[in-house]
């Protein structure tokens, strides 16, 4: 009897493996005479045939026979990875690590042992324990690796409780930074708003006197074109002074405009502003016109 150092439980899961591969390959052996059968059926009917016959036939043969030899390979493949990944499962709720040596799927003295066992133990063995439910690996009792799982799971505990207090520590870092943050752009906020709200009324109160400047001048031209019984001595020491207002108010139009140009440059203040005067310009030069007309009338 050949003894591969398994206890009876798993001995026992061997050989149900075995005969699961077994009924596998017998299955696929059969498949493999039915071709051969078919082949007899179809094609030999006749007492002679050409090698070109023969040579069709059998490349016809072997496209079969190899599709289902390739087919049985590459399934028996599939079937050990998922064979596997049942025993991995397994150990890994554990915390087991399972290694492999694929250097002995060659080794031709345990394929003999194994050859062995199915001859001899595989198929005397008539007492296999048929267990209903799904094999899984027993919990380990032995003191020495319990204690070593424990140790590790002590250890990833600890772990995981200093990564939660750490991270904890960084969350409240992050909200403080956060808050502070708010409370830096609340006051840029507010005292961007203070310094606009200034500029503002300066340019408001700035306007508004220009424009008093402007009214002033237009009522006294309109009092000048109104004073038409005053004498000429006073009416042209009137358009003297008034020239003279002109040009100082112009002056100050002038420099207040460069004024406003820095102050305003491309703010919709500025460019309402700039209109104004424009308006305010055409309306002194209709009064200047209005005035030389007047002169000349004299």
């Amino acid at each position: 009897m050949a003894d591969f150092g398994f206890n009876e439980h798993h001995q026992n899961e061997v050989i149900n493996y075995m005969r699961f591969a077994r009924s596998k390959r017998l299955l696929r052996l059969k498949t493999i005479d039915s071709c051969f059968q078919d082949l007899k059926d179809s094609r030999l009917v006749e007492e002679t045939f050409t090698v070109d016959e023969v040579a069709d036939m059998l490349d016809g043969l072997q496209v079969v026979v190899r599709g289902e030899v390739e087919m049985e390979l590459i399934n028996t493949a599939h079937t050990n990875v998922l064979l596997l990944r049942q025993l991995f499962s397994q150990a890994e709720k554990f915390y087991l690590r399972l290694q492999t040596d694929i250097s002995e799927l060659e080794n031709r003295e345990l394929l003999e042992q194994v050859a062995e066992f199915e001859k001899t133990d595989f198929k005397s063995n008539s007492k296999v324990n048929q267990e209903s439910s799904k094999p899984k690996l027993a919990p380990l009792n032995e003191g020495g690796v319990s204690e070593l799982l424990n140790k590790e799971i002590s250890r990833l505990q600890e772990e995981n409780d200093k990564l939660r207090a750490r991270l904890r520590t960084l969350e409240s870092q992050a909200m403080s930074a956060l808050d502070e943050k708010a409370k830096a752009e609340r006051a840029l906020k507010d005292l961007k708003k203070i310094q606009g709200d200034q500029q503002c009324t300066l340019r408001a109160q700035e306007i508004s006197n220009l424009e008093d400047t402007v009214a002033a001048m237009q009522a006294d031209f309109e009092k000048s074109l109104t004073a038409n019984a005053a004498s000429q001595k006073e009416l042209q020491e009137s358009l003297v002074s008034a020239k003279h207002d002109l040009l100082r108010v112009q002056e100050q139009l002038s420099l207040a405009e460069k004024e406003l140009e820095k102050k305003f440059q491309q703010t919709a203040a500025y460019r309402n502003m700039k209109e104004i005067l424009s308006k305010k310009n055409d309306q002194i030069k209709d009064l200047r016109k209005r005035l030389q007309r007047y002169e000349s009338d004299e």
